[in-house]
C-alpha cells in the first residue's frame, strides 16, 4: 500500500503531522447550527477535519421489531430497534453539502462514512477527498468495491474486524487498484475500556499489511489518543461533542472541546518530542555538558606528592582530564603546588 497518501492538501505519511479527524456522528442532535458550532469548536480545538456519515434509517437497516434487529448486545443504546436509533442519529442529506462548504471556510477537510452505494453516489456529486469505512461495513464487499473504483483515499476501521476481514478488505482494494488504504486500529465499544483497545496492534497492523495506520478511539479522555500518536498512528480520529450532558446517541462518549484541544496539544507535542535518531548534541545540551565530570585536585597538595583515591577525584564540572586517566594517573607524583579545585591536566603529572 501506499506510504505517502493525500486528502485534499493534507500529505499523510510517516514523517508528516498526525492528520487528527473530528467525528461529528449525532452529536449535531438533529439541529443544522448545532453542526456548525460543532466544525467550529473543531477548528479551534485543533483537528484538521470533520467527519460526518452519510445514511438513512431506510439505507443501513430494515424497519423491524423482530428480535436480530434489537439493539441488547449490552452496549449505551440496549432497548431499542436499530431502526429508531438511525433515525434519531442520521445527518440529513440536504445539511452536507453546506456543511462542506462552511467547513472549507474554516480551512477543515470535510469527507464522510457511506453506509450504501446510494450514499456513495451522493457524496460524489460532493466530490469529497476521501471516503471513511466503518467498522461494521467492514465486511460489506461489494460498497468496498464500489468506493475503491474511485480511487480516493479509504479509511478502515477494524473496530469488529477479525484478521481475515481486513485482508479481504484490502485484497478488495488492491483488485480495484487503489492502493492509498489506512488502517485504523479501534474497538467497537462505547466507551472502549482501555484494557480492551490493545494499542500494540497498530503498529503490527502496519507492518502485517505494509500500510500507513492510525487510531479510531472511543475510549474516555486524550491518554490513549495521545499514546497511539506516540506509537506511530498517523490518523486519529475521536468523537467531537459540544457538551457531553447535552445527550444524543454518541454524547456519552465524545470529546468536549477543550479535551478534544488538550488531545491536540498533546499529540502535538508528543510529534516534537519523537524528533529523528540521532546521537548528536544540541547546543543546549553540549552547554549543559560543561557539568559533566572530570577529574580535580581534591586536596592542597605540595609538589611532589603521589596522586590517591583521597586527593585525586572524579567530579562536577567537566573542566579537567577525562575520568577515563583516573587509572593512569594514581601512583605518579603531582609536578607543583596545586590547591583544592584544581582542574587535572597532563603538566600536573610527573611521568619520569
Amino acid at each position: 500500500m501506499n506510504k505517502e497518501i493525500y486528502i485534499g492538501n493534507r500529505k499523510i505519511s510517516q514523517d508528516s503531522p498526525v492528520f487528527i479527524v473530528a467525528e461529528m456522528s449525532a452529536n449535531h442532535l438533529m439541529d443544522f447550527d448545532r453542526a456548525v458550532e460543532l466544525m467550529r469548536a473543531a477548528r479551534e480545538a485543533g483537528a484538521d477535519a470533520v467527519k460526518v456519515q452519510t445514511y438513512l434509517p431506510d439505507t443501513i437497516t430494515l424497519d423491524s421489531d423482530a428480535p436480530c434487529f434489537q439493539i441488547t448486545q449490552g452496549t449505551i443504546w440496549d432497548g431499542t430497534t436499530l431502526h429508531k436509533l438511525y433515525e434519531s442519529a442520521y445527518t440529513p442529506w440536504e445539511w452536507q453539502p453546506k456543511l462542506q462548504k462552511i467547513a472549507g471556510e474554516l480551512g477543515l477537510l470535510f469527507f464522510s462514512s457511506p453506509f450504501d452505494p446510494t450514499s456513495v453516489d451522493f457524496l460524489e456529486q460532493m466530490n469529497v477527498p476521501a471516503y471513511k469505512i466503518a467498522s461494521f461495513e467492514i465486511n460489506d464487499i461489494p460498497l468496498i468495491r464500489k468506493i475503491a473504483r474511485l480511487g480516493k483515499p479509504m479509511i478502515f476501521s477494524t473496530g469488529v474486524a477479525y484478521l481475515a476481514d481486513i485482508e479481504l478488505a484490502m485484497r478488495t482494494c488492491q483488485e480495484e487498484g487503489n492502493r492509498d488504504v489506512i488502517l485504523l486500529k479501534c474497538s467497537s465499544a462505547y466507551p472502549t475500556p482501555y484494557e480492551d483497545i490493545n494499542l500494540r496492534t497498530m503498529p503490527h497492523m502496519g507492518e502485517t499489511f505494509d500500510c500507513l495506520t492510525g487510531l479510531s478511539d472511543h475510549t474516555m479522555g486524550t491518554a490513549v489518543a495521545v499514546a497511539g500518536a506516540a506509537l506511530g498512528a498517523r490518523v486519529v480520529e475521536k468523537h467531537l461533542t459540544l457538551r457531553r450532558s447535552d445527550g444524543g446517541a454518541d454524547g456519552a462518549f465524545s470529546m468536549e472541546p477543550e479535551e478534544f484541544r488538550s488531545m491536540v496539544e498533546g499529540i502535538r507535542t508528543v510529534e516534537k518530542a519523537l524528533g529523528r535518531v540521532t546521537y548528536e548534541l544540541t547546543d543546549r545540551q553540549i552547554h549543559s555538558r560543561d557539568h559533566a565530570r572530570s577529574l580535580f585536585v581534591a586536596r592542597d597538595m605540595r609538589a611532589g606528592e603521589v596522586f590517591t583515591p583521597e586527593n585525586l577525584r572524579s567530579v562536577r564540572p567537566s573542566c579537567g582530564l577525562h575520568t577515563k586517566y583516573y587509572e593512569d594517573i594514581l601512583g605518579k607524583k603531582i609536578t607543583r603546588d596545586a590547591p583544592l579545585g584544581t582542574p587535572m591536566s597532563w603538566d600536573l603529572v610527573d611521568f619520569s
